[in-house]
């Protein structure tokens, strides 16, 4: 039972702002205030930028000393006690005990030199003052509790030895560890399978539930939170847009930019020409009642094979032991075709080898068997000096756009380099012509030429890496989890670049991706993969509509349908 008249936190007024330099600074939050009552739910939904992550830093005293400003007048009450106005070792005391976060990407909060068990354990002998056999046996008590199968075996394991499902988990055994009356989750499902989506939200709402906690869930997903959410406060550059119960949020939002995050998203009952994006609906182009004209998706007979795939498996070997090794098959025997011209879609969650096979293709990882014919040539037997030539011709946008784009290059460097390689342009002034050509083409201004990557927007360089791509002309385009961690709007932004270059070039694309809505707008053929294995293969409407094998009517009813 929610205690609206007195809230575990209070937050007034909370303004916070970040020096860029000497002489300027940033206002990343704008005078916001909420109210997370005792033993709910809030949801704090919003795009990147919205002001939602820094706010819950501000809460845990996480943000950094000496580039934040917090305001005059900013508060935030916790249970009786003024947490901005806390001495900094008492503010420590309180958050990892009373108040708890579970942060968005577990590998990079898990110390990776140490076993899951001794920072588990950790938690315990400082806040809680265990000895290290009390801490061990709670321990293990906790990994059972958050669902991590043999935690005898898993508690002496290290991150990197976790699927990324199961670092999650001990990121939320970590934070519930000292019960904490406040339990902060940030986008903490953002990279995870459908499935596993669904389990950690399941886990959250339950532990919620039985140690009543308050729970704090923040995310760029609205549809999301429809099912575990009590209320919803929706944020946009650092302001309040919308504040109610969950069912009102959802049933009648009363913002523009709230109805906006709830239609961004691909649906699975429809296929627009073209995704309608927040800024088609702030401005009246488009309202959510507005029926759009419909694609339609599909193989034919008739359609021209680009790359033909048979029996393609990959293994990778292990060491077991000190002297053994162990044979691991990623893709066991995976056949396809992929037509000119239309979108194979990949899924499966992660382990399933949809990457793999993705890499593989683009010879990153050497085939184990099998062949790819593409254009008459087996991609696998090819000589490297032969392959050359048809690297080209079939390229990668890789997930993790801060990762693929060299931080030391400019973007002009950036677009140019393969060019120069590739010996695409008579000569420096037309590959330049060129290269501006594509920012325009992928929606960047011409002076992003100058600049680092790191000057841009996730979503931002997830389109100068689509435009390193089209600087080859490629034919083929794998698109690994190239959407997966966008926010709504720029998801859509970025799926229809993507239909509007194939439109353009006839380019063929292999989708992979674990979220099934993106999938069935954007994919003609759908090819569901499980332990390395194609389980089943069908034309996206259809098996969408008539899923043949259990693993496949597993991952539909996984998707998020909100409230």
């Amino acid at each position: 039972m929610m205690d609206d008249h007195n809230p575990l936190l209070q937050v007034r007024d909370l303004r916070i702002s970040f020096r860029v330099d000497k002489k300027n600074t940033v206002e990343a939050v704008k005078g916001i205030s909420f109210d997370v009552p005792r033993n709910s739910t809030v949801a704090l939904v919003g795009e990147s930028g919205s002001g939602k992550s820094v706010s819950s830093l501000a809460v845990m005293g996480l943000l950094p000393l000496e580039t934040t400003i917090v305001h005059p007048g900013s508060r935030a009450h916790f249970d009786g006690r003024e947490l901005l106005a806390l001495p900094l070792a008492e503010r420590r005391r309180l958050c990892g005990k009373d108040i708890a976060m579970i942060f968005q990407e577990p590998m990079s909060s898990l110390n990776p030199v140490f076993t899951v068990g001794f920072q588990i354990g950790e938690v315990l002998r400082r806040h809680m003052g265990m000895s290290a056999r009390q801490a061990r046996a709670r321990t293990l008590e906790l990994l059972a509790e958050v669902g991590i199968p043999d935690p005898a075996v898993k508690i002496d394991a290290y991150p990197s030895q976790m699927s990324g499902g199961q670092q999650q988990r001990v990121m939320i055994a970590m934070a519930i560890a000292c019960e904490p009356k406040l339990l902060i989750a940030d986008e903490p499902t953002t990279a995870l399978d459908v499935t596993i989506q669904k389990q950690i939200m399941e886990l959250i709402a339950r532990l919620q539930k039985k140690h009543q906690m308050s729970v704090l869930f923040i995310t760029h997903d609205l549809g999301l939170v429809g099912e575990i959410a009590d209320r919803v406060i929706v944020m946009r550059h650092g302001e309040v847009r919308e504040e109610g119960e969950a069912a009102q949020v959802f049933g009648a939002p009363r913002d523009a930019y709230t109805r906006a995050l709830l239609h961004c998203r691909p649906k699975l009952d429809e296929r627009p020409l073209r995704l309608p994006v927040i800024d088609d609906y702030l401005s009246g182009r488009f309202t959510p009642e507005e029926s759009l004209p419909q694609r339609t998706r599909g193989t034919v007979p008739g359609d021209e094979p680009v790359l033909v795939v048979r029996n393609l498996a990959k293994s990778f070997w292990l060491r077991d032991g000190l002297f053994k090794k162990r044979e691991f098959r990623a893709v066991k025997d995976v056949s396809f075709t992929l037509a000119r011209g239309k979108t194979l879609g990949v899924v499966g969650e992660s382990g399933s080898g949809k990457t793999t096979v993705g890499l593989t293709l683009l010879r990153l990882h050497r085939a184990t068997g099998g062949s790819a014919m593409f254009d008459g040539k087996d991609l696998f037997t090819m000589p490297d000096r032969d392959y050359r030539a048809y690297k080209r011709r079939i390229q990668i946008i890789f997930q993790n756009p801060y990762a693929s784009l060299n931080p030391r290059f400019t973007v002009g460097q950036i677009l140019l380099e393969p060019m120069r390689i590739h010996r695409i342009g008579a000569d420096d002034a037309e590959r330049i012509g060129m290269a501006h050509y594509l920012l325009k083409r992928v929606g960047l201004p011409e002076q992003a030429f100058h600049r680092y990557p790191h000057e841009f927007s996730g979503g931002q360089r997830q389109r100068i890496a689509i435009a390193r791509c089209l600087t080859m002309k490629p034919e083929i385009l794998v698109c690994d989890e190239s959407v997966s961690a966008l926010d709504v709007s720029v998801q859509a932004q970025v799926l229809n670049l993507l239909q509007d270059l194939q439109d353009e070039y006839g380019m063929s694309y292999i989708f992979i991706s674990h979220d099934l809505s993106v999938v069935k707008y954007i994919a003609d053929q759908v090819m569901v993969m499980h332990q390395g294995s194609v389980v089943e293969m069908a034309d996206s409407d259809e098996l969408y509509r008539n899923p043949t094998h259990a693993y496949t009517r597993s991952l539909l009813a996984a998707i998020p349908r909100g409230a």
